[in-house]
């Protein structure tokens, strides 16, 4: 299996980008193939249709989606909604990118939780007829603080996301299982 995972904050030691990260760590230990896009580290032109050339970072976006089994967004909250660096990033998307794959919303709120993102996001990946985890992951204030090896300290939380992960990992087995079968 391989998942892709796109960082959506570009602030330094984003508790969404760490929620990320820990993720992308339980799934390794899984032995599931992970790639990670920080958007922060790996910045993105503005989207425009009349771009014709795209630039390489953008190319490695859209490659490493379309190769995904599964994907997991993450967003911090920003006014009831994603960050622009997210929505740019799935601006260059397609339904030849996202369609019949799983994805996994995730999002950090300087509030008790972030569900206006999470919204927002699920309904960007139902245009983008991707398939969306009936689970999703947000932390908020009280909940959003990492251990020095980078997990959530909340045992809560721990066990809201592993539990989250595992929904979505059977998901996107179960999706990809049928694209397989189908081709």
């Amino acid at each position: 299996m391989n998942m892709m995972m796109i960082a959506g904050s570009n602030r330094t030691n984003a508790s969404s980008t760490c929620l990320l990260r820990y993720i992308e760590g339980l799934l390794k230990n899984r032995k599931i193939s992970v790639t990670l896009v920080d958007l922060r580290e790996q910045p993105l032109p503005f989207f425009s249709p009349d771009e014709q050339e795209l630039h390489p970072n953008v190319q490695r976006v859209l490659e490493a989606a379309s190769n995904a089994d599964g994907l997991i967004l993450a967003t911090p909250e920003y006014h009831g909604s994603v960050s622009g660096l997210l929505k740019n990033a799935l601006d260059y998307m397609n339904a030849g990118h996202v369609a019949g794959k799983a994805v996994l919303s995730v999002s950090s709120a300087g509030g008790p939780v972030g569900v206006s993102s999470l919204t927002h996001l699920q309904t960007i990946v139902r245009n983008l007829h991707g398939v969306n985890c009936p689970e999703w992951i947000s932390i908020g204030y009280g909940s959003n603080a990492f251990d020095p090896d980078g997990a959530p300290l909340d045992e809560g939380m721990r066990s809201r996301i592993q539990n989250a992960v595992e929904q979505f990992v059977e998901l996107t087995g179960m999706l990809a299982a049928k694209a397989a079968a189908a081709n």
